[in-house]
C-alpha cells in the first residue's frame, strides 16, 4: 500500500514547524510520555488511522509499556490495567474525538471535574492538545491513505 501523496506536513514546511512547536509545548506540560501515547492510541483506534495506531503501539513498546496495557486500550473500561487518572484521560479522549456521535455536551461537567481532579491546568492543557493533535494527524493520514508502518522524522 502506498500513500496517495506526500504527507502535507512535509509538503508545507511551515506546518511541520508548527507541529514541532506543539509537540514541544506538550512535552513541557508535565504529562508522562506513556499517557500521551495511550490517549493517542485510543483516538487513533476510534478514527481508524492504521498509521497512527501502528506508531503509538510502536512508541509504547519502546517505552516499555506492557502488552496487556497496549492491548487493553481498545477496551479500557473493562481492563484492570489503568489508573483512575488514565481512565479519566481515556474518557476525555473518547468524548473529544467522538464529536459527531454525541447526543449531549462534548465534555460534560462531570467528566471535566473528574479529569481536573487528576491533572493540573498545565497537564490538562497538554492532554487537550495531545488529543487535538492526534485527531489532526488521524484526519490527514486517513485522507492521504498513509500506510501503517510509516515512520516520520
Amino acid at each position: 500500500m502506498k500513500a496517495r501523496m506526500t504527507n502535507p506536513a512535509y509538503v508545507l514546511p511551515g506546518a511541520l514547524k508548527g507541529i514541532g512547536t506543539m509537540f514541544q509545548a506538550i512535552g513541557e506540560s508535565g504529562l508522562s510520555h506513556e499517557l500521551t501515547e495511550l490517549v493517542g492510541l485510543r483516538a487513533s483506534q476510534i478514527n481508524g488511522c492504521g498509521a497512527c495506531v501502528h506508531g503509538h503501539v510502536t512508541n509504547l513498546r519502546k517505552a516499555g509499556t506492557s502488552e496487556e496495557r497496549i492491548a487493553g486500550v481498545v477496551a479500557w473500561r473493562e481492563a484492570p490495567f489503568f489508573s483512575d487518572a488514565e481512565r479519566a484521560a481515556l474518557q476525555l479522549t473518547e468524548s473529544v474525538t467522538r464529536l459527531a456521535d454525541r447526543s449531549h455536551e462534548s465534555v460534560p461537567d462531570a467528566l471535566w471535574d473528574e479529569v481536573a481532579d487528576h491533572f493540573d491546568e498545565k497537564e490538562l492543557s497538554g492532554l487537550i492538545l495531545t488529543i487535538a493533535l492526534t485527531n489532526l494527524f488521524n484526519r490527514v493520514n486517513t485522507t492521504i491513505k498513509e500506510p501503517a508502518g510509516t515512520t516520520w522524522g
